[in-house]
Protein backbone atom coordinates (compact mmCIF):
# COMPACT_ATOMS: atom_id res chain seq x y z
CA UNK A 1 0.00 0.00 0.00
CA UNK A 2 2.55 2.42 0.94
CA UNK A 3 5.38 1.54 -2.05
CA UNK A 4 1.81 2.15 -4.58
CA UNK A 5 1.74 5.90 -3.31
CA UNK A 6 5.18 6.03 -3.40
CA UNK A 7 5.28 5.23 -7.21
CA UNK A 8 2.75 7.09 -7.74
CA UNK A 9 3.87 10.55 -6.17
CA UNK A 10 7.37 10.02 -8.29
CA UNK A 11 5.49 9.72 -11.45
CA UNK A 12 3.42 12.63 -10.84
CA UNK A 13 6.57 14.79 -9.97
CA UNK A 14 8.30 13.36 -12.79
CA UNK A 15 5.48 14.33 -15.51
CA UNK A 16 5.18 17.71 -13.94
CA UNK A 17 9.05 18.40 -14.27
CA UNK A 18 8.83 17.10 -17.70
CA UNK A 19 5.73 19.30 -18.56
CA UNK A 20 6.98 22.61 -16.97
CA UNK A 21 10.57 22.16 -18.95
CA UNK A 22 8.49 21.55 -22.52
CA UNK A 23 6.16 24.61 -21.47
CA UNK A 24 9.28 26.72 -21.03
CA UNK A 25 11.22 25.73 -23.82
CA UNK A 26 7.58 27.01 -25.84
CA UNK A 27 8.44 30.46 -24.95
CA UNK A 28 6.55 30.40 -21.72
CA UNK A 29 9.31 29.72 -18.81
CA UNK A 30 7.46 31.46 -16.21
CA UNK A 31 4.43 28.99 -16.22
CA UNK A 32 6.64 26.30 -16.80
CA UNK A 33 8.87 26.84 -13.67
CA UNK A 34 5.69 27.31 -11.78
CA UNK A 35 4.26 24.00 -13.41
CA UNK A 36 7.64 21.97 -12.52
CA UNK A 37 7.99 23.35 -8.90
CA UNK A 38 4.38 22.91 -8.41
CA UNK A 39 4.56 19.01 -9.38
CA UNK A 40 7.70 18.52 -7.11
CA UNK A 41 6.23 19.89 -4.31
CA UNK A 42 3.05 17.61 -4.69
CA UNK A 43 4.94 14.56 -5.24
CA UNK A 44 7.04 15.57 -1.90
CA UNK A 45 3.43 16.02 -0.37
CA UNK A 46 2.08 12.80 -0.99
CA UNK A 47 5.29 11.45 0.43
CA UNK A 48 5.16 13.33 3.58
CA UNK A 49 1.40 12.46 3.85
CA UNK A 50 1.24 8.71 3.10
CA UNK A 51 2.84 7.43 5.99
CA UNK A 52 0.61 9.56 8.19
CA UNK A 53 -2.24 8.54 6.46
CA UNK A 54 -1.20 5.22 7.11
CA UNK A 55 -0.43 5.90 10.68
CA UNK A 56 -4.28 6.91 10.64
CA UNK A 57 -5.34 3.90 9.58
CA UNK A 58 -3.39 1.72 11.81
CA UNK A 59 -4.34 3.72 14.81
CA UNK A 60 -8.19 3.44 13.50
CA UNK A 61 -7.76 -0.12 12.87
CA UNK A 62 -6.29 -0.55 16.77
CA UNK A 63 -8.85 2.07 17.98
CA UNK A 64 -11.72 -0.46 16.72
CA UNK A 65 -10.29 -3.30 18.37
CA UNK A 66 -10.44 -2.06 21.18
CA UNK A 67 -13.75 -0.77 21.34
CA UNK A 68 -14.77 -4.02 20.01
CA UNK A 69 -12.73 -5.97 22.81
CA UNK A 70 -14.69 -6.29 26.01
CA UNK A 71 -13.69 -4.25 29.38
CA UNK A 72 -12.47 -6.88 31.75
CA UNK A 73 -12.23 -3.81 34.27
CA UNK A 74 -15.74 -4.06 35.11
CA UNK A 75 -15.82 -7.77 35.59
CA UNK A 76 -12.90 -7.75 37.87
CA UNK A 77 -13.40 -7.32 41.64
CA UNK A 78 -12.75 -4.30 43.24
CA UNK A 79 -11.01 -3.32 46.71
CA UNK A 80 -14.26 -2.50 48.36
CA UNK A 81 -15.40 -6.00 47.05
CA UNK A 82 -12.14 -7.99 47.86
CA UNK A 83 -12.15 -10.23 51.23
CA UNK A 84 -9.87 -12.10 53.04
CA UNK A 85 -11.16 -15.37 53.60
CA UNK A 86 -9.98 -17.53 57.02
CA UNK A 87 -11.82 -20.41 58.40
CA UNK A 88 -13.78 -18.23 61.52
CA UNK A 89 -14.81 -14.76 59.36
CA UNK A 90 -16.42 -14.44 62.63
CA UNK A 91 -13.52 -14.90 65.10
CA UNK A 92 -11.69 -12.06 62.80
CA UNK A 93 -13.80 -9.07 61.97
CA UNK A 94 -16.99 -9.12 63.61
CA UNK A 95 -16.35 -7.23 67.12
CA UNK A 96 -18.66 -6.21 69.67
CA UNK A 97 -19.94 -2.63 68.98
CA UNK A 98 -18.42 -1.89 73.04
CA UNK A 99 -16.72 -3.72 74.94
CA UNK A 100 -18.37 -5.03 77.78
CA UNK A 101 -16.65 -4.19 81.57
CA UNK A 102 -17.63 -6.89 84.15
CA UNK A 103 -19.96 -5.16 86.45
CA UNK A 104 -18.43 -4.95 89.85
CA UNK A 105 -20.30 -4.97 93.41
CA UNK A 106 -23.05 -2.37 93.49
CA UNK A 107 -21.85 0.65 95.46
CA UNK A 108 -25.36 2.96 96.93
CA UNK A 109 -25.26 6.35 95.56
CA UNK A 110 -24.59 8.98 98.29
CA UNK A 111 -27.36 10.24 99.83
CA UNK A 112 -27.90 14.27 99.22
CA UNK A 113 -26.55 16.20 101.78
CA UNK A 114 -29.31 17.90 103.86
CA UNK A 115 -30.30 21.50 103.04
CA UNK A 116 -28.23 23.93 105.27
CA UNK A 117 -29.79 27.05 106.46
CA UNK A 118 -28.18 30.27 105.38
CA UNK A 119 -26.15 31.97 108.26
CA UNK A 120 -28.44 34.12 109.89
CA UNK A 121 -27.78 38.40 109.21
CA UNK A 122 -26.59 39.64 112.59
CA UNK A 123 -27.74 42.86 113.39
CA UNK A 124 -24.78 45.44 112.91
CA UNK A 125 -22.95 46.08 116.35
CA UNK A 126 -24.25 49.44 118.39
CA UNK A 127 -21.12 51.64 117.87
CA UNK A 128 -19.30 52.13 121.13
CA UNK A 129 -20.34 55.00 123.87
CA UNK A 130 -17.94 57.85 123.22
CA UNK A 131 -16.66 59.15 126.18
CA UNK A 132 -17.92 63.10 126.87
CA UNK A 133 -16.36 65.08 128.30
CA UNK A 134 -18.61 67.88 128.79
CA UNK A 135 -22.13 68.00 130.46
CA UNK A 136 -24.37 69.24 127.14
CA UNK A 137 -27.19 70.46 129.47
CA UNK A 138 -24.79 72.58 132.13
CA UNK A 139 -21.86 73.35 130.48
CA UNK A 140 -19.81 71.63 133.50
CA UNK A 141 -17.76 68.17 132.71
CA UNK A 142 -19.02 65.11 132.40
CA UNK A 143 -19.35 62.18 134.68
CA UNK A 144 -17.06 60.43 132.68
CA UNK A 145 -14.47 62.86 132.90
CA UNK A 146 -14.71 63.16 137.06
CA UNK A 147 -14.13 59.20 136.52
CA UNK A 148 -10.76 59.77 134.83
CA UNK A 149 -9.74 63.35 137.20
CA UNK A 150 -10.39 61.46 140.11
CA UNK A 151 -7.86 59.31 139.89
CA UNK A 152 -5.20 61.77 138.80
CA UNK A 153 -6.34 63.72 141.47
CA UNK A 154 -5.51 61.20 143.93
CA UNK A 155 -2.45 59.93 142.45
CA UNK A 156 -0.99 63.76 142.80
CA UNK A 157 -2.37 63.91 146.43
CA UNK A 158 -0.39 60.80 147.48
CA UNK A 159 2.80 62.01 145.88
CA UNK A 160 2.45 65.62 147.64
CA UNK A 161 1.21 64.07 150.47
CA UNK A 162 -1.89 66.92 149.90
CA UNK A 163 -5.81 66.37 150.90
CA UNK A 164 -8.23 66.44 148.25
CA UNK A 165 -11.82 66.96 149.08
CA UNK A 166 -14.94 65.17 147.39
CA UNK A 167 -18.65 66.30 147.37
CA UNK A 168 -21.32 65.09 146.37
CA UNK A 169 -24.29 67.44 145.97
CA UNK A 170 -27.86 67.64 145.36
CA UNK A 171 -30.46 70.56 145.02
CA UNK A 172 -34.09 69.83 144.88
CA UNK A 173 -37.42 72.08 145.59
CA UNK A 174 -40.57 71.83 146.32
CA UNK A 175 -39.73 69.95 150.02
CA UNK A 176 -42.48 72.28 152.54
CA UNK A 177 -45.10 70.93 149.91
CA UNK A 178 -44.34 67.63 149.56
CA UNK A 179 -43.61 67.72 145.85
CA UNK A 180 -40.19 67.35 145.28
CA UNK A 181 -38.24 67.82 142.17
CA UNK A 182 -34.69 68.37 140.65
CA UNK A 183 -34.34 71.98 140.57
CA UNK A 184 -33.15 73.83 137.44
CA UNK A 185 -29.20 72.10 136.92
CA UNK A 186 -28.44 75.90 135.24
CA UNK A 187 -29.13 77.50 138.22
CA UNK A 188 -26.88 75.42 140.10
CA UNK A 189 -24.08 75.30 137.93
CA UNK A 190 -23.65 79.14 138.24
CA UNK A 191 -23.61 79.01 141.99
CA UNK A 192 -20.95 76.17 141.50
CA UNK A 193 -18.86 78.42 139.05
CA UNK A 194 -18.67 81.28 140.97
CA UNK A 195 -17.78 79.67 144.32
CA UNK A 196 -14.92 76.93 143.34
CA UNK A 197 -11.68 77.96 142.69
CA UNK A 198 -9.80 77.44 138.87
CA UNK A 199 -7.83 74.40 140.50
CA UNK A 200 -11.49 72.36 141.85
CA UNK A 201 -13.62 70.68 139.55
CA UNK A 202 -17.22 70.50 138.93
CA UNK A 203 -19.04 68.02 137.18
CA UNK A 204 -22.58 67.09 136.73
CA UNK A 205 -23.59 63.07 137.39
CA UNK A 206 -25.56 60.65 135.00
CA UNK A 207 -28.21 60.63 137.61
CA UNK A 208 -28.58 64.82 137.83
CA UNK A 209 -26.41 65.28 140.89
CA UNK A 210 -23.61 67.19 141.10
CA UNK A 211 -19.87 66.03 142.07
CA UNK A 212 -16.61 68.17 142.82
CA UNK A 213 -13.25 67.63 143.09
CA UNK A 214 -11.78 70.11 145.51
CA UNK A 215 -8.15 70.48 144.99
CA UNK A 216 -5.82 70.19 148.46
CA UNK A 217 -8.96 70.90 150.19
CA UNK A 218 -9.47 69.20 154.20
CA UNK A 219 -12.32 68.09 155.35
CA UNK A 220 -13.50 71.33 156.85
CA UNK A 221 -12.50 73.59 153.70
CA UNK A 222 -14.71 71.12 152.12
CA UNK A 223 -17.39 71.82 154.61
CA UNK A 224 -17.46 75.37 154.41
CA UNK A 225 -17.14 75.25 150.31
CA UNK A 226 -20.51 73.76 150.35
CA UNK A 227 -22.01 75.68 152.57
CA UNK A 228 -20.72 78.84 150.03
CA UNK A 229 -22.79 76.97 147.63
CA UNK A 230 -26.15 76.39 149.67
CA UNK A 231 -25.84 80.17 150.70
CA UNK A 232 -25.93 81.78 147.30
CA UNK A 233 -28.51 79.30 146.24
CA UNK A 234 -31.15 79.74 149.13
CA UNK A 235 -30.87 83.44 149.35
CA UNK A 236 -31.96 83.56 145.48
CA UNK A 237 -34.58 80.93 145.91
CA UNK A 238 -36.17 80.22 149.92
CA UNK A 239 -37.62 76.76 148.34
CA UNK A 240 -34.38 75.40 147.37
CA UNK A 241 -33.01 72.10 149.73
CA UNK A 242 -29.54 71.57 149.02
CA UNK A 243 -28.57 68.19 150.51
CA UNK A 244 -24.29 66.60 150.41
CA UNK A 245 -22.19 64.56 151.44
CA UNK A 246 -18.31 64.76 151.78
CA UNK A 247 -15.34 62.76 152.15
CA UNK A 248 -11.95 63.02 152.07
CA UNK A 249 -8.64 61.83 151.31
CA UNK A 250 -6.88 60.43 153.47
CA UNK A 251 -8.99 61.34 156.26
CA UNK A 252 -11.86 58.52 155.20
CA UNK A 253 -10.49 56.33 151.94
CA UNK A 254 -7.50 55.63 150.21
CA UNK A 255 -8.53 55.15 146.78
CA UNK A 256 -11.32 56.79 144.58
CA UNK A 257 -13.79 54.01 144.70
CA UNK A 258 -13.45 54.13 148.62
CA UNK A 259 -13.73 57.44 148.48
CA UNK A 260 -17.07 57.49 145.82
CA UNK A 261 -18.85 54.81 148.10
CA UNK A 262 -18.10 56.73 151.70
CA UNK A 263 -19.76 60.15 149.85
CA UNK A 264 -22.72 58.35 148.63
CA UNK A 265 -23.57 56.92 152.65
CA UNK A 266 -22.62 60.43 153.10
CA UNK A 267 -25.36 62.25 151.16
CA UNK A 268 -28.10 59.49 151.88
CA UNK A 269 -27.81 60.66 155.38
CA UNK A 270 -28.13 63.82 154.59
CA UNK A 271 -31.50 63.30 152.50
CA UNK A 272 -33.13 61.82 155.23
CA UNK A 273 -33.11 65.23 156.92
CA UNK A 274 -36.02 67.48 155.34
CA UNK A 275 -34.01 70.23 155.48
CA UNK A 276 -30.74 72.18 154.28
CA UNK A 277 -27.68 69.14 155.52
CA UNK A 278 -24.10 68.28 155.03
CA UNK A 279 -23.02 64.63 155.91
CA UNK A 280 -19.48 64.06 156.45
CA UNK A 281 -18.52 60.69 156.02
CA UNK A 282 -16.98 58.43 158.20
CA UNK A 283 -13.58 56.66 158.56
CA UNK A 284 -12.54 53.46 157.53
Amino acid sequence: MIERRVLLALGGTIVGIVGGTVAAANGAPVPGVAAALGAFAAGLGNLVVSPAAGADASTGAVTAAAVSQPDDRSSAPSLADARIEAPDQSTLFDLPAAATVPAGPSVPSAAPPPPVDPPAVQPPAPPERVPLLIDPGTGLFSEDYFDIAIEARLAAARRHLRPVGVVLLEVVEGLRSNEVHATDPIRVAEAITITLREADTACRRADGRFALLLEDTPENGAIWTVERIRRRLVDEDSSLTVWAGVACYPAHAFDSSSIMKAAVVALDAAREWRQDRIEVAVGE
